[in-house]
């Protein structure tokens, strides 16, 4: 796990480095390759920002957080990121999920005899069929009203 942590118009400060850097080392345990984060905390006017870039295998994940405090900003930025990192890994569960063969795919093996259907339900069927064949087909006529002609 490589962490690089930059300061950019601003001073550096081991408390923020420190906090910055434990933040992103608990994503580690979202993530099942080993990951490489770049951190960039810099000062814009009056607005503390905070970036981040996570890679970790073939996923890559970005996000970025401006507050008026740095540690507000690395925060926000750490949820943004959590955020993405589960996101992408419940996809990824629910596509490996229906790439399996689902239980109507799979036929009964010739070994096992097919069900038998009931008496009961191939009635059913003659009666409806038979309802069907004398019901009349009623066919729209066209409209009697008269067409205003301008």
């Amino acid at each position: 796990m490589n962490i690089t942590i930059t300061f950019r118009h601003m001073d550096s400060s081991s408390a923020v480095k420190a906090h910055a850097g434990e933040k992103v080392s608990k994503l580690q345990k979202f993530l099942r390759q080993p990951m490489t984060a770049k951190v960039t905390l810099s000062v814009d006017k009056l607005w503390h920002v905070a970036e981040a870039r996570i890679s970790s295998g073939g996923q890559h994940f970005e996000a970025k957080e401006k507050t008026e405090d740095m540690y507000a900003s690395i925060d926000k930025m750490i949820d943004k990121l959590e955020r993405q990192i589960r996101g992408s890994k419940g996809a990824k569960q629910a596509k490996t999920r229906r790439g399996g063969a689902t239980l109507r795919a799979v036929a009964p093996t010739p070994a096992e005899p097919a069900p038998a259907r009931k008496k009961a339900t191939s009635t059913i069927r003659k009666k409806t069929a038979e309802k069907k064949t004398t019901r009349k087909k009623v066919t729209a006529k066209p409209s009697t009203r008269a067409k205003k002609v301008r």
